[in-house]
């Protein structure tokens, strides 16, 4: 079994609904949840004239490989109302790889860890939540260590209350 992180987001429809759903939708398709962070109101990132998110992290222990992993996610967000858009764009839901194992893949369809993973709070805080001592496989740091090299962080506050206004 491999144990993966994913970090998973929502800013159209009911939010957290959508975020407990994917969750129970990874289990009922085989994966065994370890453990879900608390969700966060996010400011969007890339495209900024859109809904706030709510963002998450979890852990999950799969019997697939990568690229089978990441090709149920993708089904996953299909079946649950995704419809492609513009990258960074308003979403039903996001699923993504973050971690999988301590595995390094750099293909066209996969890149593990996630490529961006390390600038963005929205991801860095809810995974510290869970995995604040998992050392991420390029750098040798923990992720505890990566968030706190974000410095200060905005734009995000944990749901509920949320953000303000």
């Amino acid at each position: 079994m491999a144990h993966v992180y994913l970090g998973l987001g929502s800013n159209l429809g009911c939010r957290e609904g959508a975020i407990r759903e994917a969750c129970a939708r990874l289990e009922r398709s085989g994966a065994r949840l370890i453990a879900l962070s608390p969700l966060y109101e996010t400011e969007p990132w890339g495209v900024l004239e859109q809904p706030r998110f709510l963002n998450a992290a979890c852990a999950v222990e799969v019997a697939w490989p990568p690229l089978a992993t990441l090709r149920r996610l993708k089904q996953l967000e299909r079946e649950m109302g995704r419809i492609p858009g513009a990258r960074y764009g308003p979403r039903v839901i996001d699923l993504d790889i973050l971690l999988y194992d301590q595995v390094q893949i750099a293909t066209d369809e996969l890149t593990v860890p996630h490529p961006g993973m390390l600038e963005r709070a929205t991801v860095l805080v809810p995974l510290a939540d869970i995995a604040h001592q998992i050392k991420h496989p390029v750098t040798g740091r923990t992720i505890q260590e990566h968030l706190r090299a974000l410095g200060a962080i905005g734009g995000l506050a944990p749901y509920p209350p949320g953000l303000p206004g």
